[in-house]
């Protein structure tokens, strides 16, 4: 049972401060799409163009937070859904640092992606769909999981035994089928800047 006697503490450094220190304004990059669909390669890619820019950012793996902070939960609908309200905290204790946050998580369900968006602040939330194609993502299939999951040996896998669900209103979308890497970089840099604050120092 929760304890009533947990109470918020304010800091003394205020968001206005942080983002004068770090000279760009926070945002956490939500990255949502099918395994395969090249989420983890954009996401490191995006954080070394950013930090060459000057901007702080840093990124959180689905299989990386799933080593450590998300090593209890599983792949049900319900652990699904505390993977990503349990990341979500910490994107936005992260960006109250003053971060730029880039998340690569398949995340299915477009509700725990709005809790999400709640959780951060729709202020801060980029949703980014990266729209590989199913038939895309088995070629690139490097751990064999979609054969596996075809042949019933892993369950509850996404696009497989285990449903999709695509935003319907993303801030960008992304087929890595139709733009290399470096021309994904591009995409979601520009996106950025369009929606924080950048000093003239940066970017």
């Amino acid at each position: 049972m929760k304890s009533k006697n947990i109470v918020w503490q304010d800091g003394h450094i205020t968001r206005e401060t942080r983002q004068d220190f770090f000279g760009h304004s926070a945002a956490t990059l939500w990255m949502t799409g099918l395994s395969g669909a090249g989420k983890s390669t954009l996401a490191f890619a995006t954080e070394s163009r950013l930090l060459s820019m000057g901007i702080a950012c840093f990124v959180l793996d689905g299989d990386n937070v799933r080593h450590g902070l998300n090593r209890d939960l599983g792949f049900s609908p319900e652990d699904r859904s505390e993977n990503i309200r349990r990341v979500a905290e910490v994107a936005r204790l992260m960006n109250e640092a003053g971060l730029i946050v880039v998340t690569s998580f398949i995340s299915p369900y477009r509700e725990d992606r709005e809790l999400a968006r709640t959780i951060i602040g729709a202020d801060r939330f980029l949703e980014v769909h990266m729209a590989t194609p199913l038939e895309v993502c088995e070629q690139r299939d490097v751990k064999g999981l979609y054969q596996r999951a075809r042949s019933g040996e892993v369950k509850e896998f996404t696009g497989i035994n285990s449903p999709y669900e695509p935003p319907l209103d993303p801030a960008l979308t992304v087929n890595t089928q139709q733009y290399d890497i470096n021309s994904s970089v591009d995409m979601l840099v520009e996106m950025l800047k369009s929606n924080i604050a950048i000093s003239n120092q940066q970017g």
